[in-house]
C-alpha cells in the first residue's frame, strides 16, 4: 500500500504531517499517493481513503462501521456515550437515537422555526448596532448565532450571545475543543512539557460545562423553568420506544453536551464559509436575492416555516459550501471483518480515515474545476448523474448526523435573512486559510456587513 516517504522508526510519518492542519495535509497526500494509502503515527497505522471507488466500498455498512478513535474519542471525557462519541456497542446510543429521532421530524422542526428566526434577527440587529465598528469577525459571530439557536430550541436556555463579553460556558467550550484537537496525535511526554497549562485547565473547563448543563436539567425537572416542546423535554419525558426505559440524567447530560458542541460548531463553520464565498461571488448573491424576494416577498413579513424549503438556490449555496469545506472534513470507519479495500487486505477492526476534503474534490466525480464555487453542481439533474458516494458531508449509515435537517433549515434561513438585510464585501487582501479544530472554519475571516437600503 502506498505511504508517505521518509518514514522514521517509532515516529512513523509524524514529521510529514501537519499538526495544525492534519486533514488538509492528508488531502494533499491523496494527490501525491492516490485514493488509498497508509500513514503511521507513533506506531498506530491508519488507512486513508480520498476518493473514487474506494470510498464507495468504505461506505458499505455491511463491511464497515463508524470508528470512534482520536480525536473524537478524546471528547468522551466531556460527552461520554453521547450520540457522536458512543461506541457502536454501547446501548446509550441506540436509546438516545430512538428517543430523539422524532425530535427531528417535520412537525418538530416546525416548532423550532420561530426561535431560529428570533436568534437570526438578533444577529442582524447586533450587526446594525455595530456597523460603524468596521469589518465583522464572521466566525465568532456565527458561533454566537448557532450556539444561541441550539441552546434555545434544544434546551430552552439562552447564552445571551449578543451581549457584551462571552458566557463562561462558551469560554470553557472553546478551550476544551482546542485541547481535544491539539492532543489528538501529539506525544504525551511533549504534552507534559509544552502543554502543561492547557492540560491542567481542561478538567476545570469540563467541570464547568457539566455543571452548567446539570443545572439546566435540574431546573426543568423541578419546574423552575417552564416545560417546552424541545429536545430536553423529550429526553426527560419519553421512554425508549423499543425498551420502555427512561434516559438517565447522566445520559441526558451527555446528549445535551453533544448537541451544544456538534450542533453549533458545524453550522457556524458552514455559514462562515458560505459568507466568504458570497462575498467573492456577487452574481451568486444576485441570483439568491431574486429567489428570496420571489419566495419571501419584499414586504418584511415574517418568514414562514414552509417557505424555507422553497429557497432552492440558497439551499444549493449551502450544499456547494459543504462540498468544498464539509464541517467534519474527515471521519473514521473500521472493518467489521477481514476484507479487502481497492485490492489491499484489511484486517478486522482496522481503522480507515475517509478524507472528505479530497473526496469532494475528486475530478472523476466533480470534473476538473473542483475549486470553483458553483451552486449549480447541485441542480437535480446534476445530483442524479453523480454516484451516491460522491457527497457525504453528514456521514454515512446509521451513525450519520441525526440533526441534518435541523442544520440545513437553520443555514438556509440564516443566509436568506442575512442577504435580505446586508450587502457583503470582502476585506481587501484576505486569503482563505482554514483552521482545524474538531470541525473547520475560516481563519481570521472578517467581512464588511453593510446594512442594505431598501
Amino acid at each position: 500500500m502506498p505511504r508517505p516517504s521518509w518514514r522514521l522508526p517509532l515516529l512513523g510519518d509524524v514529521l510529514r504531517l501537519d499538526p495544525q492542519r492534519p486533514v488538509q495535509r492528508e488531502a494533499q497526500f491523496v494527490q501525491e499517493l492516490g485514493d488509498v494509502f497508509e500513514i503511521s503515527i507513533l506506531g498506530r497505522k491508519v488507512v486513508v481513503v480520498g476518493g473514487g471507488d474506494a470510498a464507495a466500498e468504505v461506505f458499505d455498512e455491511s463491511r464497515f462501521a463508524k470508528a470512534v478513535v482520536p480525536p473524537v474519542s478524546n471528547l468522551r471525557e466531556l460527552a461520554g456515550d453521547g450520540l457522536f462519541t458512543a461506541f457502536n456497542s454501547e446501548p446509550a446510543w441506540a436509546q438516545a437515537h430512538n428517543v430523539l429521532m422524532p425530535a427531528f421530524s417535520q412537525a418538530s422542526m416546525r416548532s423550532y422555526h420561530d426561535a431560529m428566526v428570533e436568534c437570526i434577527d438578533q444577529l442582524c440587529a447586533y450587526w446594525v448596532d455595530t456597523a460603524s465598528g468596521g469589518p465583522v469577525d464572521i466566525s465568532s459571530d456565527m458561533n454566537r448565532l448557532t450556539l444561541e439557536v441550539i441552546g434555545r430550541t434544544g434546551f430552552g436556555y439562552s447564552f445571551n450571545s449578543f451581549a457584551p463579553g462571552r458566557h463562561p460556558f462558551v469560554e470553557s467550550m472553546s478551550r476544551a475543543m482546542a485541547y481535544v484537537s491539539q492532543t489528538a496525535n501529539d506525544v504525551p511526554v511533549l504534552r507534559e512539557i509544552l502543554g502543561w497549562k492547557a492540560m491542567r485547565q481542561n478538567p476545570k473547563d469540563i467541570a464547568l460545562m457539566k455543571t452548567t448543563v446539570d443545572r439546566v436539567i435540574a431546573a426543568r425537572r423541578s419546574g423552575e423553568t417552564p416545560r417546552q416542546d424541545d429536545l430536553l423535554q423529550r429526553m426527560l419525558e419519553n421512554p425508549d420506544p423499543k425498551t420502555g426505559e427512561m434516559m438517565s440524567d447522566q445520559s441526558i447530560r451527555n446528549q445535551v453536551l453533544t448537541f451544544l458542541i456538534a450542533g453549533h460548531e458545524t453550522t457556524a463553520g458552514l455559514l462562515s464559509f458560505a459568507l466568504h464565498y458570497l462575498s467573492l461571488n456577487p452574481e451568486v448573491v444576485e441570483r439568491a436575492r431574486e429567489e428570496i424576494d420571489e419566495v419571501l416577498g419584499t414586504d418584511g413579513a415574517p418568514v414562514r416555516f414552509e417557505q424555507v424549503a422553497k429557497l432552492r438556490y440558497v439551499r444549493r449555496i449551502v450544499d456547494e459550501t459543504l462540498r468544498l469545506w464539509p464541517s467534519g472534513p474527515a471521519f473514521f470507519r473500521k472493518a467489521r471483518q477481514e476484507t479487502a479495500l481497492a485490492g489491499y487486505p484489511i484486517r478486522k477492526s482496522e481503522t480507515i480515515l475517509v478524507v472528505l476534503l479530497a473526496l469532494h474534490r475528486d475530478p472523476k466525480l466533480w470534473g476538473e474545476d473542483v475549486e470553483r464555487f458553483d451552486p449549480d453542481r447541485f441542480l437535480p439533474a446534476a445530483v442524479r448523474a453523480r454516484p451516491a458516494h460522491a457527497y457525504k458531508p453528514f456521514g454515512v449509515g446509521a451513525r450519520a448526523c441525526i440533526g441534518r435537517q435541523f442544520a440545513l433549515h437553520e443555514a438556509v434561513l440564516a443566509l436568506a435573512r442575512i442577504l435580505t438585510h446586508f450587502d457583503i464585501a470582502p476585506v481587501p487582501g484576505y486569503e482563505l486559510k482554514v483552521e482545524e479544530l474538531l470541525t473547520i472554519r475560516p481563519k481570521n475571516l472578517r467581512l464588511v456587513m453593510q446594512p442594505r437600503k431598501r
